[in-house]
């Protein structure tokens, strides 16, 4: 499974909206700068983010981007569940119909383990635990926002 760059950088969006919960909003182009993310492209990954219900929007002056939830409601999975479409390794693990050889393949097993077992660790990590990962990284530069 590779991710995309999409996913990677919505993640990383996603992330700096953590780190400045309770702030107020902050403008795209700041996390771009924060991030070295262009502007452009992260103003086409806020759109499902905001369309799913994870990020809020507010226009004016004092307007940007928040997240909808506390960071400890929002985890990995729903990110990449957003961002890359169902996080699934083999096409025949989420539709069996397409392959006739699916009740007597070993392998299709371990890809629906496997894929269960990432969705899992996906869904246990929460953008508070990446927040706590970023401050022990960054020290205290991580408290006042990337």
């Amino acid at each position: 499974m590779k991710l995309s760059t999409r996913t990677r950088y919505g993640v990383r969006l996603m992330l700096a909206l953590a780190v400045n919960y309770g702030k107020g909003p902050i403008f795209l182009k700041d996390i771009a700068r924060w991030e070295e993310i262009s502007e452009k492209y992260l103003s086409l990954i806020i759109i499902p983010l905001r369309t799913a219900g994870l990020v809020n929007s507010t226009r004016g002056a004092y307007g940007g981007y928040h997240l909808a939830r506390d960071p400890s409601q929002i985890n990995l999975k729903d990110i990449l569940d957003i961002l890359e479409g169902e996080t699934c390794l083999v096409d025949c693990v989420r539709d069996p119909s397409l392959c006739s050889r699916v009740p007597t393949c070993v392998t299709r097993e371990i890809w629906c383990l496997l894929g269960g077992r990432i969705s899992e660790v996906l869904g246990s990590i929460s953008l508070l635990d990446l927040v706590r990962m970023n401050k022990d990284k960054l020290g205290n530069e991580a408290a006042s926002g990337i």
